[in-house]
């Protein structure tokens, strides 16, 4: 206590459901006691994030992926037009955008967001049109400016836009048109000069062959396009952005920095991650939360759908069996999706010889 360390966090089950257990403590007989929900815990990584980085430097990664993302990034966001960035959920969207408003001229101005999945119809169009006096019972006296105001020369972000209702993308489309729109129960036409970026992981092109998103307002946002890749695509970032998420995590719930052993690399490279960056956050997160010391090894990582979470110890003979275990487990789960010995040695970032030398030591039957 006399030196502020808190213990690590420990993880509960409350009425059937995984929590975070931190005790910070305030006595000598006390401590306060705070609960997570772990699926929280990127958004909390997130905000650290923003706050130690601006720009693209804000993009971790040196991958091939992320630097054509980078590059072609670095043009739109001088470009004065509408922005629509595409990508799979937690590839980090709206990183993408806040990078490209602080790259843009009107990086000195307000940048706003919206999640248009997050509210319903008429609470998201009060929050971005805003209201007039008296538009609604509970409404503010003097009415309420919204998130298109308040940007105003600024950057108005629209998150995941292919969930915008049928209503609002008409009234979006009106604005992208002429600039102006109209409050909430008002009458009085209001004229700003925001830029829209928008983004989504839906595949907007079919919802508009099958009627659900509106063509011209498709075609209006995407004027300029970016498709932000998915982790499993960035090859070595995955460790990269594992040590990062790693250091902050511990600065995070103020422990000893921990280090992730050599033997966790072939989880981490070979595991999918369909929750993109926002999943291995967590991951490492937990990971860093329940560790006992400062090595975070293979048991320690909890990811869902692969060998990797923790095993009976008894299980376990040598590090050198597990090891080998889960070699071959990684090995037999990549073989299909991989027509040549030398794609999955691209994928798994060793080399072809390597490659070729497990399968025949593991028993599986080798490729071209």
């Amino acid at each position: 206590m006399e030196n502020g360390f808190r213990l690590p966090l420990r993880e509960i089950t409350l009425n059937g459901e995984a929590l975070l257990l931190d005790a910070t403590p305030i006595t000598e007989a006390g401590a306060l006691i705070t609960l997570y929900l772990p699926s929280r815990i990127g958004e909390r990584l997130s905000a650290l994030h923003h706050d130690h980085a601006e720009g693209f430097d804000a993009l971790l990664g040196d991958s091939a992926a992320i630097r054509t993302l980078k590059a072609r990034a670095q043009r739109v966001a001088v470009l004065d037009a509408p922005l629509l960035i595409q990508g799979e959920t937690g590839t980090g969207k709206e990183l993408v955008a806040r990078a490209c408003h602080a790259s843009s001229a009107r990086h000195g101005e307000p940048f706003l967001a919206l999640n248009c999945a997050a509210l319903p119809e008429n609470l998201a169009e009060s929050e971005l049109f805003g209201y007039a006096p008296g538009a609604f019972t509970g409404a503010q006296r003097g009415g309420k400016p919204g998130l298109m105001e308040l940007a105003n020369q600024g950057t108005v972000f629209l998150d995941e836009i292919g969930e915008m209702s049928p209503y609002l993308q008409a009234k979006l489309l009106r604005f992208l048109n002429d600039g102006s729109f109209r409050r909430v129960g008002g009458d009085r036409e209001v004229r700003v000069n925001v830029r829209i970026l928008s983004a989504t992981h839906r595949d907007l092109e079919k919802m508009v062959s099958e009627g659900t998103f509106r063509e011209d307002l498709f075609y209006r946002l995407n004027v300029l396009n970016l498709d932000v890749p998915p982790l499993r695509e960035r090859g070595q970032d995955i460790l990269l952005l594992a040590r990062y998420f790693m250091e902050q995590a511990c600065a995070q719930i103020q422990r000893p920095v921990c280090r992730l052993t050599h033997g966790t690399y072939p989880a981490l490279l070979g595991n999918r991650w369909p929750g993109n960056v926002r999943q291995l956050q967590n991951v490492i997160f937990r990971a860093a939360a329940i560790c006992e010391n400062t090595q975070v090894d293979i048991g320690d990582l909890d990811i869902a759908g692969t060998a990797v979470a923790r095993q009976n110890d008894s299980a376990i003979d040598s590090l050198e069996n597990a090891v080998e275990t889960f070699e071959k487990d990684l090995l037999e789960k990549l073989y299909a999706d991989y027509p040549s010995t030398r794609q999955l040695a691209a994928r798994l970032h060793t080399s072809h010889t390597a490659i070729a030398h497990r399968l025949r030591k593991y028993g599986i039957p080798g490729k071209r």
